[in-house]
């Protein structure tokens, strides 16, 4: 059994740990807030501007007019690149292991799917931690960008969406995904994997990604699939559009400004979900802490209360001697 002084010595060192998962924890809500706020503040925008690109290209491709680039589906693909978002530090519970284990599942089933090689896959990775899929898992990584905890605006996320759109043009990359975790409440974050590139209403990502369910509401009912039905009805139209001064002009304006808008609010979700992770896992840092300070304090009192009845039994044996 561990010595007064160990155990004391123990308490001691518990407590100043109980004292920076404490501090961490505060840090990490304040963080929290206010990325959850700014989540709130353009998820709706987000969306809309998503299911307005999904319509647009519809739209198009049922007036049989030309493709855009980036709407253009390719017949073989060749590689395929993955915009990976993780955090830059630890101390945050699973949430690096769930989207990197994510992705790696549905890399392996993609190619087990489609007949395709996974070393065709290539990673742009945003924060640190992203590195494990080289470290541990072999794949290349083409980029490297730094991930700030707190962004506000989306001209922090023009080089990474220059990027992909110009090397998917470049036909560098057949397909495009971003995978990051989906916010959904302080105690519960979902890793997502959405494609990016090439746009597509009909898009079927049976192992890349949830992307036709409404995971936040908690409504378990294909999106894309009901689309589709609606548009391969004939006679049927939802939404017409109306292109000045032509539809490539418009298009070629507007479909990199809505990309930089997904991997903007992409990269906002991912910022929520990681400080939310990591205030829960330093509350229950904080709560072990405390528990064992609790323990080590019992343990600490019957040591002290043993000793104390030694020395009692001791004096009283040297009493009864001298008698």
């Amino acid at each position: 059994m561990a010595s007064i002084e160990d155990i004391k010595k123990r308490i001691k060192s518990i407590q100043n740990t109980k004292k920076i998962t404490k501090a961490m924890e505060m840090v990490a809500v304040v963080k929290m807030r206010k990325a959850i706020e700014s989540v709130l503040k353009t998820r709706s925008y987000a969306n809309l501007s998503w299911l307005t690109i999904l319509n647009l290209s519809q739209v198009i491709k049922n007036n049989n007019e030309p493709l855009h680039p980036l709407l253009e589906k390719r017949k073989e693909i060749k590689k395929t690149g993955v915009i990976l978002i993780t955090s830059n530090r630890g101390l945050c519970g699973g949430f690096n292991t769930a989207i990197i284990n994510k992705i790696n599942n549905a890399i392996k089933k993609y190619c087990i799917q489609k007949g395709v090689l996974e070393k065709k896959t290539e990673f742009i990775l945003i924060g640190k931690k992203g590195a494990v899929v080289y470290n541990s898992f072999g794949y290349n990584i083409a980029a490297d960008f730094p991930k700030y905890d707190i962004i506000s605006e989306v001209k922090e996320i023009l080089p990474i969406s220059q990027l992909v759109i110009k090397e998917y043009l470049a036909k560098k990359y057949d397909q495009i995904f971003v995978a990051y975790t989906d916010y959904i409440n302080p105690t519960k974050q979902l890793p997502r994997v959405k494609q990016l590139l090439p746009i597509d209403i009909i898009a079927q990502d049976e192992y890349l990604g949830i992307v036709g369910q409404d995971i936040r509401l908690g409504i378990k009912k294909d999106f894309l699939k009901e689309k589709e039905e609606k548009y391969l009805k004939k006679d049927q139209f939802i939404y017409e559009y109306t292109f000045e001064p032509s539809p490539s002009e418009v298009l070629d304006e507007m479909l990199p400004r809505l990309i930089e808008v997904q991997l903007f609010q992409a990269l906002l979700e991912s910022n929520a979900s990681e400080h939310s992770a990591r205030m829960t896992a330093m509350h229950q840092a904080t709560k072990a802490a405390g528990d064992m300070v609790d323990e080590l304090t019992l343990f600490y009192n019957k040591a002290r209360q043993a000793s104390i009845t030694a020395e009692i039994a001791e004096i009283s044996a040297g009493a009864n001697a001298m008698k």
